[in-house]
């Protein structure tokens, strides 16, 4: 039955609208020209989009669009990078809700404001300005794309009806209110990258991030938009203006370039050094370390030789003392190789009939088991059948499990064991160097996921300070939420470099210089390396998603460590021109996650702790343009 005049009202309507559906298809078009328009149907406003092509006023009364195919089965043609051993979720289906609607009108969309959560709006120099509209279900619409202009109108329209509150957390996010609405009295304080629905789904990763995060990103694609883009918990932080603030001259009405606020300055030229190859050179008659901040820059400036990496990797992960003497060091293993093998008989000496009754145990050797015979097994030391290297691996995981048997054995941690044990060869010794590792890393691997969202956020922190172009194409693609980061973070770019590469990257790290958060900056360089391609191509979330998997073992390590060390120094710069110029200072969530400033109720305390070394790498990329030599020596405190 038609509806008549009295039951519809125009309110407002602008043409040139463009629905982007990030559909690959040949018979679908990727965008479609359209109209936005405000409507009341029967007294009840509604937000509606409808294509040029079916230009009328009655678009169907759906909340969003259909973009995947009947029943939510996943694309087929996805093609994840890995073979199919490590493909093994089947069960993550779309978690959109499929509403049947006309042909003509597939991709029309109507939603009554009071269903309007949030709104998300973003410009980038492609010369697209674009809307993202999330309902209440926290179901994100199409981004809508003003080729015409017309957003300020369309916002101020919106606010006959409805309050657009902009998110503290997120600048460019917007959440709406009906205009009798109490809501605005609760805190915005409980805002956080994944709600409680999504850590719910986020557990899933404990049982089997093989399958979610390394071996499927095509299958869990819905899942990171249900977990990490939900209504309450905007996923970035942006800066931008009230809608109703003056237009800028040279962009359409209502729209501004989002920035950090802040010109960060040329970015230095950053000289890799050589790797340590003299130990003695350090070590005093008594076996005691005399400088271990050099031999920690010289680390970072340029890894260690491989036949020096058996010993130094046990003082960089805590296994030795700094300061112990040679003796000192025989007694720590002499204990430490007992309260391992106390440990290792607690798990060996359980019956078959006890494990029955064991099912934590049980679950925790099933997982060693299969993951044991299929990590490295391209490297030699673990390659073939009955290799002893794969005895050694499970048995040191097994032994973690009694070591720490709340958090017991995780999927991902086999990768994190098995460079520290091809290195040192010895079970004992690997083991403890496991301890340390997980020691700075443990975090990830906790059910709660509490780190991963915290250093997802740190992530699209700095990425916003260095590159707000790349966060709005993201954004655009529904990516901004740079979930295709997981895996990297997770087990510190394991699977993104080769295996030799990987050993100088995690000594690299495992320094803590210049600061503790330097994977989010090696993170930040390999996206900066790749914006070209992610910005001048004709990408969607899925191909994203395709796109950042394929980068395994294609990237120059070299090159990206020389990248994120010329991010730090150029933001570091920058906070140090601000303290004496006082020009912009770099936003405060950069400088903490940046380890720069820390919040503290004392001027005395708060200084940066790595403040000293922040200036010496200052000097060294000062002195670097001029001597190679100054780059891999790093100046005298």
């Amino acid at each position: 039955m038609e509806q008549s005049v009295e039951d519809y009202k125009l309110i407002f309507e602008k043409e040139g609208v463009y629905l982007h559906t990030n559909a690959k298809r040949s018979n679908q078009d990727t965008t479609i020209p359209g109209f936005i328009r405000i409507v009341e149907r029967v007294g009840v406003p509604a937000l509606e989009w409808s294509p040029l092509e079916d230009d009328g006023r009655n678009a169907p009364a759906v909340l969003y669009s259909k973009k995947d195919g009947e029943g939510g089965e996943e694309d087929t043609n996805f093609d994840p990078g890995y073979e199919p051993d490590w493909a093994v979720i089947s069960t993550v289906k779309k978690d959109r809700e499929h509403v049947p609607v006309k042909e003509s009108g597939q991709w029309a969309f109507s939603l009554p404001l009071s269903e309007l959560y949030s709104l998300r709006r973003a410009r980038f120099s492609l010369g697209r300005n674009f809307l993202v509209l999330t309902s209440r279900g926290g179901h994100p619409l199409p981004p809508l794309h003003f080729h015409r202009g017309g957003t300020r109108e369309l916002l101020r329209a919106l606010q006959r009806y409805i309050i657009l509150d902009q998110s503290p957390v997120d600048g460019r996010l917007f959440l709406a209110y009906p205009l009798d609405s109490g809501a605005l009295s609760q805190s915005f304080d409980k805002l956080h990258l994944l709600d409680d629905g999504g850590a719910d789904l986020v557990s899933r990763f404990i049982h089997d991030p093989y399958a979610t995060t390394f071996g499927g990103f095509s299958k869990v694609t819905n899942f990171f938009r249900a977990a990490l883009r939900p209504p309450d918990s905007p996923a970035h932080s942006r800066s931008a203006q009230d809608p109703s603030l003056p237009s800028q001259p040279d962009d359409e009405p209502g729209f501004e370039l989002i920035t950090c606020g802040v010109e960060l300055g040329p970015r230095p030229d950053v000289t890799r050094g050589q790797p340590l190859d003299k130990w003695e050179e350090f070590v005093d008659s008594e076996g005691r370390v005399k400088n271990p901040e050099k031999v920690k820059e010289l680390v970072f400036r340029g890894g260690i030789t491989p036949s020096l990496r058996k010993e130094v990797w046990k003082f960089l992960l805590g296994f030795y003392p700094w300061n112990s003497t040679t003796k000192e060091r025989e007694d720590i293993l002499r204990v430490k190789t007992d309260e391992y093998f106390r440990m290792k008989v607690q798990w060996k000496s359980v019956s078959e009939e006890q494990e029955m009754r064991n099912s934590l145990l049980r679950g925790y050797r099933s997982l060693i088991e299969r993951d044991v015979s299929r990590t490295d097994r391209h490297n030699t030391f673990f390659s073939g059948n009955d290799n002893p290297g794969l005895t050694l691996l499970h048995d040191v995981l097994m032994t973690y499990c009694m070591y720490n048997f709340d958090l017991g054995y995780v999927q991902g941690m086999s990768d994190l064991l098995s460079p520290i044990l091809f290195v040192t060869q010895n079970e004992v010794e690997s083991f403890w160097c496991l301890t340390g590792f997980m020691e700075l890393v443990h975090q990830n691997f906790e059910e709660s996921q509490e780190a991963m969202k915290q250093q997802l956020l740190q992530l699209s922190i700095l990425l916003k300070a260095l590159d707000p172009e790349l966060c709005d194409f993201l954004d655009s693609q529904d990516s901004g939420s740079l979930c295709f980061c997981f895996r990297w973070l997770l087990i510190w770019f394991k699977r993104e470099f080769s295996f030799e590469d990987i050993l100088i990257l995690w000594e690299v790290l495992w320094t803590r210089l210049p600061c503790d958060n330097f994977h989010l900056l090696i993170a930040c360089a390999i996206l900066e390396d790749q914006r070209g391609e992610l910005i001048g191509s004709d990408h969607d979330f899925n191909t994203i998603l395709k796109h950042i998997n394929e980068l395994t073992m294609k990237l120059d390590l070299l090159s990206i460590l020389r990248g994120a060390e010329a991010i730090y120094l150029q933001l570091v710069r920058c906070k140090i021109a601000s303290d004496h110029k006082r020009i912009n200072d770099l936003p405060l969530k950069v400088q903490q996650v940046l380890g720069l400033y820390v919040p503290s109720s004392s001027d005395e305390d708060s200084p940066n702790s790595q403040s000293s070394e922040t200036q010496r790498l200052l000097s060294q990329s000062q002195a670097g343009a001029a001597a190679s030599d100054a780059a891999c020596a790093p100046s005298s405190p």
